[in-house]
């Protein structure tokens, strides 16, 4: 069983060299944010994961989260784990400094949160969702809510659950039905089931804060009459002391394909007189803030198909190195370990490959949101808010379908003991199967990237960003070698196959909206892997000029050669890509329903 050692060097690399962590410490609140500090925050979490959350993982994966009399327990050692997260401050890292956070920049938190999601996926689920119900109260909560529950919530002494979906009401949020009938003393009586609640209780925290939907009498029909409100498991008295058990029970947890250390729990509201809460912002809005939370949850997925990428990938060359198994091609009689075989090889450079990538786009679009929320001009916020729009489906759509494939790869490295649990490397592929679909399956993203931020917009955003990585493409075009031929080559026509592909979005959106949203996966892989690329050709650049000025890291000339690889491997898929956007959206309706 191979351990988990965070890639501390390319995190710094992409900090600094591709995310701009320099201009991210030049905005107002986050000067403290310089390198030598982050270092050390990265190399501390590097300590924590590696060795407390990283050895919990296969244990909790085969012990799993147990549920019983309405209650939840966590696996062996997770209590302990936890605690340990928050006394180390972990929890608060971004946290708002008004209620007890370090104010850290998002672009921080997302590589330490890489490293909790690599280390131990089905943990960071917890915080994943505490750090979502942040956000929603900080944006729509009163002060009273704010003062009550955000500084044990930031500092992780409370955890936090998104409470939306129904048995009736997946994707369709228009059909739910819990309902919260007013009280005339300011709260609400909520009644309802939900389900798919992660989190919905533990025993790793004194209390846990649900924020559900729910409806009020006479509200309109649709998602128009949602309202959200705050629902404590232990009601909380004014000196901020527990209270009450609340009527909020966990009555059930989900047997799952994965993540079994995370508690996937049936909630159901209201079995004795109702579940007391209290609304948050103005009634019939509450979609509008959960899709607060929904935004910040997505962007904390897309790092999961990173982390489970990278994890699995480890797991994969150390198996390789040391697993002796048929003679080399060439120049050896004897048995080799598999590393030295080709096709071994090539699964390995796709794995990484893919990983440095999708690390340099999350971490590029977690520098843009700081930006967008800090930067002193206008039009600057609202440029870099374009960016993350645009971005965030891409991040948590193709970085976790990718995380899937990969996570595959990482099995058949492994070959027929792969299939075996005790090696751990089904776990991962197991454990990234859900990433895909929860906050949004690949295709609500895809179809969000297409809709929404595309053809609302005329494309005007992703046409700007192709402006950036045409400028990239130009000084690919300045620098001598072969390396830097292939991977200008396949930028130039990655650019032209986006080009294409968004073009035809912009014109016939409107025209024949069906035969366009077939192709709206494809489009969402597209843009994955042409701005992978792209983040990849920019890290070619910055490492061939350290080469230039003398630096002999080996680092730097494996850079250059991993960007070279996913040009000629990954970027290969992008002619295929548009062709299916462009051409593919008749014969995937063409069937009539009756057919299938």
């Amino acid at each position: 069983m191979s351990s988990y050692v965070a890639p501390l060097k390319d995190m710094m690399f992409v900090l600094t060299e591709l995310a701009g962590l320099d201009k991210v410490a030049a905005l107002p609140g986050y000067e403290e944010a310089t390198t030598d500090v982050v270092e050390a925050i990265l190399d501390e979490s590097a300590k924590f994961t590696g060795g407390v959350l990283a050895p919990l993982n296969y244990s909790g994966d085969q012990e799993g989260a147990k549920w019983a009399d309405k209650a939840v327990t966590m696996p062996k050692g997770f209590k302990e784990a936890y605690a340990q997260f928050v006394d180390n401050g972990w929890n608060a890292l971004g946290g708002n400094p008004e209620h007890g956070g370090q104010g850290l920049p998002k672009v921080v938190s997302a590589a330490v949160q890489e490293m909790w999601k690599s280390s131990n996926m089905s943990f960071s689920l917890c915080p994943l969702l505490t750090l979502g119900a942040i956000e929603a109260l900080e944006l729509a909560g009163t002060d009273a809510q704010k003062a009550m529950y955000l500084p044990n919530m930031i500092s992780g002494k409370w955890t936090g659950t998104m409470n939306i979906t129904e048995p009736q009401a997946g994707s369709d949020l228009a059909a739910i039905r819990s309902r919260a009938e007013p009280q005339g003393d300011g709260t609400y009586r909520i009644f309802g089931n939900k389900i798919f609640i992660t989190y919905g209780d533990h025993d790793m925290a004194e209390n846990t804060i649900h924020l559900v939907l729910a409806r009020t009498p006479g509200a309109p029909e649709g998602v128009k009459g949602i309202s959200l409100f705050v629902v404590p498991k232990f009601m909380v008295n004014a000196d901020g002391s527990l209270g009450a058990r609340n009527d909020a029970y966990c009555v059930s947890i989900e047997h799952k394909l994965g993540i079994h250390a995370s508690p996937t729990c049936v909630m159901v509201h209201g079995d004795n007189g109702g579940a007391v809460g209290t609304l948050v912002g103005k009634e019939n809005e509450g979609l509008k803030y959960m899709f607060v939370m929904m935004n910040a949850a997505r962007f904390a997925v897309g790092l999961e198909g990173l982390a489970i990428t990278e994890r699995a990938y480890q797991h994969a060359v150390a198996y390789a190195r040391d697993r002796v198994q048929g003679r080399a091609i060439e120049g050896s009689a004897s048995g080799v370990a598999i590393i030295k075989h080709p096709d071994i090889r090539r699964m390995l450079m796709l794995m990484r490959s893919n990983a440095e990538a999708m690390r340099a786009l999350a971490y590029s679009v977690a520098a843009a949101h700081d930006a967008a929320a800090r930067h002193p001009d206008a039009a600057e916020r609202a440029h870099n808010q374009a960016y993350v729009d645009l971005m965030i489906p891409v991040v948590k759509g193709w970085s976790t379908e990718s995380g899937n494939e990969l996570s595959y790869l990482g099995v058949q490295v492994h070959g027929g003991m792969g299939f075996v649990e005790e090696t751990g490397a089904a776990q991962f592929m197991r454990d990234a199967r859900i990433t895909t679909i929860y906050e949004g399956t690949t295709g609500i993203q895809a179809n969000d990237l297409m809709g929404r931020k595309i053809a609302r917009e005329g494309g005007a955003t992703v046409k700007a960003v192709i402006g950036m990585m045409q400028q990239t493409r130009g000084l690919l075009a300045q620098q001598p070698g072969a390396q830097f031929v292939a991977i200008g080559t396949a930028l130039e026509r990655g650019i032209a196959a986006l080009s294409q592909a968004a073009d035809y979005v912009v014109a016939n959106y409107g025209k024949d909206v069906r035969a366009v949203a077939a192709g709206a996966v494809p489009f969402l892989r597209l843009m994955g892997v042409v701005s992978g690329g792209w983040m990849m050709a920019r890290a070619a650049l910055v490492a061939q000029a350290k080469i230039a000025g003398g630096d002999a890291d080996p680092f730097f000339p494996a850079k250059i050669a991993t960007a070279h690889f996913y040009a000629d491997h990954v970027m290969a898929a992008a002619a295929g890509l548009a062709s299916q956007v462009v051409q593919g959206g008749a014969s995937a309706l063409a069937l009539d329903e009756a057919m299938f």
